[in-house]
């Protein structure tokens, strides 16, 4: 059995074209340009698009009259996965509230640039910047935990 590092592999890099022509995205983009589709309108039209798909929250519940999505993070592992919940939270409905539950909301963010005092941008630190609201085992709310596990 072979045991993953947690670093996904990179992506292979799009191969560039020698000599490209300015404005075209391929050399043969250019040639159709310029010879069978030369009267037709080149890059001047912008249609935006959504790819659909779909969240499956770790942990739903009602509470203050909301709809709770808790979602449980040990860490984030790339900038797709985080920026996925700025996504998730526009579309939410206004009664649904995305939540995070962080193991360790010091932790710092992926890719994070260090700041001039040495320390990155921490779990914490993204999701209050995003809007979201957030919590480690230590401060969810009491009300918040099951009955038969409060101490």
């Amino acid at each position: 059995m072979k045991i993953r590092s947690g670093k996904r592999a990179s992506r292979v890099p799009r191969p560039v074209e020698d000599n490209l022509i300015k404005g075209y995205d391929s050399n043969w983009e250019y040639v159709l340009h310029s010879g069978i589709l030369k009267d037709w309108e080149h890059h001047t039209n912008k249609v935006p698009y959504i790819v659909e798909h779909t969240y499956e929250p770790d942990f739903v519940r009602n509470l203050e009259g909301k709809k709770i999505l808790l979602e449980s993070k040990g860490r984030f592992w790339d900038y797709a996965e985080y920026s996925k919940y700025i996504w998730i939270k526009k579309v939410l409905e206004e009664d649904t509230e995305l939540v995070f539950l962080f193991l360790k909301p010091s932790a710092p963010m992926p890719q994070a640039k260090r700041r001039k005092d040495g320390t990155k941008r921490s779990h914490g630190e993204w999701a209050s910047a995003n809007g979201f609201r957030w919590f480690s085992t230590e401060s969810i709310p009491k009300e918040w935990i099951d009955n038969e596990t409060k101490d």
